[in-house]
């Protein structure tokens, strides 16, 4: 006997759905402006915890943002993005006047975690209120 299971539901349909996507991809190139310009042009930081944490901050929108626009391709989404921390770290580091940092990279690893957690959470948020509205 074969087990039907209803996909969850989508958090953002229709026009919203383009719009996140819209927001995604901005946020995306936001950072790769950020993180490749001169540091220069940013404050001064050493390791610092307020460092890594603009990495996980960042990179949890990615996730959070990315799970709701592609609510189909979360797999792929996560592994894009972990390729796209590393990148930016190795492009950092060949730029000459910004260095790559791995503790950097897993900064970004925790907070996409963080924001596909956010975003399954969501799901199961609506999924739940849905259940719970179609109940007798």
């Amino acid at each position: 006997m074969t087990h039907s299971r209803k996909p969850a539901p989508q958090l953002v349909c229709g026009r919203w759905q383009r719009l996140v996507r819209w927001i995604f991809w901005l946020l995306l190139l936001l950072v790769i402006g950020v993180t490749l310009s001169p540091a220069a042009y940013l404050p001064p930081q050493a390791f610092s915890l307020w460092d890594k944490a603009q990495h996980a901050l960042a990179f949890a929108a990615l996730g959070m943002l990315g799970a709701l626009a592609y609510p189909h391709r979360v797999g792929l989404l996560a592994a894009s993005l972990l390729v796209f921390g590393g990148a930016i770290e190795l492009a950092q580091a060949a730029t000459g006047w910004r260095s790559g940092d791995w503790a950097d990279w897993l900064a970004d690893a925790v907070g996409l975690v963080a924001g596909l957690a956010l975003a399954a959470l969501s799901r199961c948020v609506v999924a739940r209120s849905l259940a719970d509205r179609s109940a007798p």
